[in-house]
């Protein structure tokens, strides 16, 4: 922990996790990110059948053991073999190799070959820590506490919906993704087909303030968040607030002011499977139109993913740089300006590989 009581800088374990194979950020950029806890999968693809999944270059499994869900790292160390493509036996995963398995805390149970030897206490599974929480299956690579986890209260708030979009794959890096949620000054050309509207460009002044270790921006505009052929209508000169908190590094929930006391709010999990591919988790909630189809939101937000998803992947460079003088700035970008900083007191790079 650094001795700086402004310092970003998250405890870790005292011994530092090992880096992955072919991994491709720096040693160092990796070793900040991997305290924070990012989501892997939802919460209903996790089964009592191995499912693989990738964070920060880490082949990982994760599978359902009884009532615990169990994250580890998908490599049996006698021999590699991958164990999501093992299977379960009795609440324990089995390699597919030769038959080893392990409980849930990672313990060998049993060596096929050798049934009646007794089994050395250091042939275990890397486990890491795992929690459920907004249907999303969250984890850490680092050993972060749980207080790291972003916070999204209307998941439990009984006056909401709840919707939980499939994950949807960029292949771009999770701090261009984040960069272009936060942006407000795109609207109106990206999502034409959506909601923007090329004829309502301007970006007023917006503020953007510290609290603690995340940000907060408030941007007022007539820039409606009504989907294009919906039927509904905002009254003559109503003003929109969308209100972004931003949860370092990658994570992001907006909560935008609707008519008559509608709030949409969304969680932008950017969860880095590697430098420059990103897997985007996203849980909605909505306290109007609670009788509208689910499947029409969903279907909404797909589209407005994959209008960024088109400039997030050709954006160059590929890296988000955190060196304020490597791209020009305007007004507009004032939450961009301040979530650059914000990573660089994390300690990462300024040649930052995500």
């Amino acid at each position: 922990m650094s001795s700086n009581p402004n310092s970003l800088s998250v405890a870790r374990t005292s011994s530092a996790p090992e880096l992955p194979r072919d991994c491709t950020f720096s040693a160092e950029d990796w070793r900040v990110l991997s305290p924070y806890w990012y989501p892997v999968a939802h919460a209903s693809e996790v089964t009592d059948q191995p499912l693989a999944a990738k964070l920060l270059d880490m082949k990982l499994v994760l599978y359902r053991s009884g009532d615990k869900v169990v994250v580890a790292r998908d490599l049996c160390f006698h021999r590699g073999a991958p164990l999501s493509k093992g299977w379960m036996q009795n609440g324990e995963i089995v390699c597919p190799y030769h038959g080893f398995r392990y409980n849930c805390e990672g313990k060998c149970t049993a060596v096929p070959a050798h049934p009646a030897a007794k089994i050395s206490p250091k042939l275990k599974l890397i486990v890491y820590p795992s929690v459920e929480r907004y249907g999303l299956v969250w984890t850490t690579l680092g050993g972060g506490g749980e207080e790291l986890i972003p916070d999204f209260p209307a998941w439990d708030d009984p006056d909401y919906i709840q919707i939980l979009p499939p994950p949807f794959d960029i292949a771009g890096s999770a701090g261009r993704q984040m960069e272009g949620f936060l942006d407000v000054s795109h609207f109106a050309y990206v999502h034409t087909e959506t909601f923007g509207d090329r004829n309502n460009t301007e970006v007023p002044q917006y503020t953007v303030k510290r609290d603690g270790n995340e940000l907060i921006a408030e941007y007022w505009s007539t820039v409606s968040n009504y989907g294009k052929g919906q039927m509904n209508a905002a009254p003559e000169g109503f003003q929109w607030l969308r209100e972004f908190r931003v949860f370092p590094p990658f994570a992001a929930s907006l909560t935008v002011y609707f008519p008559e006391e509608g709030r949409l709010r969304i969680l932008n999990c950017a969860s880095p499977v590697s430098a420059r591919y990103t897997r985007l988790f996203c849980p909605i909630a909505r306290n109007f139109d609670k009788e509208a189809p689910i499947e029409d939101t969903i279907r909404f937000n797909l589209q407005v993913f994959d209008e960024d998803r088109e400039m997030v992947e050709s954006q160059t460079p590929e890296d988000l740089p955190l060196d304020l003088h490597a791209e020009a700035h305007i007004p507009a970008d004032r939450t961009s300006i301040a979530y650059r900083q914000l990573l660089t007191e994390l300690g990462l790079g300024r040649n930052y590989t995500s």
